[in-house]
């Protein structure tokens, strides 16, 4: 008797992130991988059963990135920029890393930058370890199998 193949999920806990093709810092935390058509209504003269919805554009929240906070800090280096008026638009990928160490799926985010950085809340009687924020604006998202 054959068995049928195991299609297990997929943990949330095993991810990467990469900017730029580079996989940037172990990151905590990843929210806003969301993607949502608006709807348009349009309400049709002498029509009074149901209005028309129509779609409207696509729109992507911003990405917010969390991790702990170590010696790199071309997250902050980036957003100062940013904040200074240079704005460099980089591209990069939320990566679902599966059984081993491949990736399983891939979501690319294209034309982002930071629009806010938090640092960590300090408390003398906490042990935790420090966490930064960086959330990302960017101009789509795109799924990818690995």
């Amino acid at each position: 008797m054959a068995l049928a193949a195991r299609l297990d999920p997929f943990l949330g806990f095993r991810f990467l992130v990469e900017i730029q093709g580079l996989i940037v810092a172990g990151f905590t935390e990843v929210s806003g991988l969301q993607a949502e058509v608006s709807v348009q209504t349009y309400a049709e003269g002498g029509l009074n059963a149901y209005e028309h919805k129509l779609p409207g554009p696509a729109r992507y929240p911003n990405l917010v990135l969390k991790r702990g906070m170590t010696d790199v800090d071309n997250l902050w280096s980036w957003h100062r920029d940013v904040a200074r008026g240079v704005v460099e638009r980089r591209n990069g990928s939320i990566v679902l890393v599966g059984d081993g160490v491949q990736a399983a799926w891939r979501w690319n985010f294209v034309g982002a930058y930071p629009v806010k950085w938090t640092g960590p809340d300090l408390r003398a009687e906490s042990a935790t370890v420090a966490v930064e924020t960086l959330e990302l604006a960017h101009r789509g998202l795109s799924k990818a199998l690995r």
